[in-house]
């Protein structure tokens, strides 16, 4: 005898409730795990912003074979992770300011 989908135990919220974008930056260390969702958009975009991950970004677009991907935050966490532990303390520096 099958389940029927109304039948099954609600499932819990996992780490993947919380959005892709929130993750990038947590793991990055540019925003604390506390910080609201909607705060941690607004980061998102200022280092999205950012000159320095548009240029690592566009060398990532062009390097990789992720055309097909029209995700602007799996582009913006490659230029992320190609990025120093100095050049990320930079980046939360710049952010700060704005």
């Amino acid at each position: 005898m099958k389940h029927s989908q109304s039948e099954r135990a609600p499932r819990t919220p996992s780490a993947l409730a919380v959005p892709s974008y929130y993750r990038i930056l947590v793991k990055h260390g540019l925003i604390e795990k506390t910080l609201p969702i909607p705060d941690a958009y607004k980061v998102f975009l200022k280092v999205g912003a950012d000159p320095e991950v548009q240029k690592l970004r566009r060398k990532v677009e062009r390097g990789s074979k992720m055309k097909h991907v029209p995700a602007l935050y799996l582009a913006t966490a490659m230029a992320l992770q190609g990025m120093t532990k100095p050049e990320l303390d930079a980046l939360k520096l710049r952010i700060a300011k704005r």
